[in-house]
């Protein structure tokens, strides 16, 4: 009785908290967190840093200005409200320890993806990109890129080819394939246009692995888990906390 219980409770975790609902709630902090740290961290700065997602999807919109950054937060709040909305039916709970194991879940999935894949290519925290500006300048970055990265490279990206895939194929297989193009394009990206990194192999495959890593878990478990694991994962690098 005690296991058929616990296997409940972990099937109606795993299945809320996958939801777009959850997804779109557990990134609010992450958008709020972010947009408080930017504006903390360019307050003196000469020339203002953003996160590249960010501006990618604001170059979408028509030119605001200083606008344009608060236009996309409402535009990001008004799609979360609209999926919301669309999910009602499905009365989902909203549990405040689902939220609590959600985060819990993505720190450990940070964790792993730090001790599994950097080890596995080779590679160090220290080897990674070096992190730019000061320390909130770099949480701010650290926070804003599992929001807004998740929301082009998984959201729309991975998304979109698994959509696409399952259209064409019909097949299971439609998945494996989006996550595998998917961290491809998410590791190229980093080397195009003019702020792109010089290419190098060891950090392409850092760069590939990883991809792929949010790439499932944005396919088995959600946004949420994906985003906040993104933000952990650079938050313990710029903090040293993962090594």
């Amino acid at each position: 009785m005690t296991t058929a219980t616990t296997d409940s409770g972990w099937r109606a975790y795993h299945q809320t908290t996958r939801s777009a609902t959850y997804g779109f709630l557990s990134a609010l902090p992450l958008l709020v967190l972010y947009e408080t740290l930017i504006v903390w961290a360019n307050a003196d700065a000469s020339t203002p840093v953003r996160i590249g997602a960010e501006l990618w999807l604001k170059s979408l919109l028509p030119p605001l200005g200083a606008a344009g950054h608060l236009a996309l937060g409402g535009i990001v709040l008004a799609v979360g409200v609209a999926v919301f909305w669309a999910e009602r039916h499905r009365d989902l709970p909203l549990r405040t320890g689902y939220f609590c194991g959600l985060i819990a879940e993505s720190a450990l999935y940070a964790v792993l993806v730090a001790a599994l894949i950097s080890r596995l290519v080779g590679l160090v925290f220290a080897a990674a990109p070096p992190p730019v500006g000061d320390l909130w300048t770099q949480l701010a970055l650290s926070i804003g890129a599992g929001l807004y990265e998740e929301l082009v490279f998984r959201v729309l990206l991975v998304g979109g080819l698994a959509w696409v895939f399952r259209r064409l194929t019909g097949a299971s297989a439609a998945y494996a394939a989006a996550a595998v193009l998917g961290a491809l394009l998410f590791s190229a990206v980093h080397y195009t246009g003019p702020l792109g990194d010089a290419f190098a192999l060891s950090s392409f495959a850092f760069r590939f692995l990883f991809g792929l890593a949010l790439n499932v878990l944005f396919l088995g478990r959600g946004f949420g888990v994906a985003a906040w694991t993104h933000a952990l994962y650079d938050v313990f690098l710029v903090t040293s906390l993962g090594g």
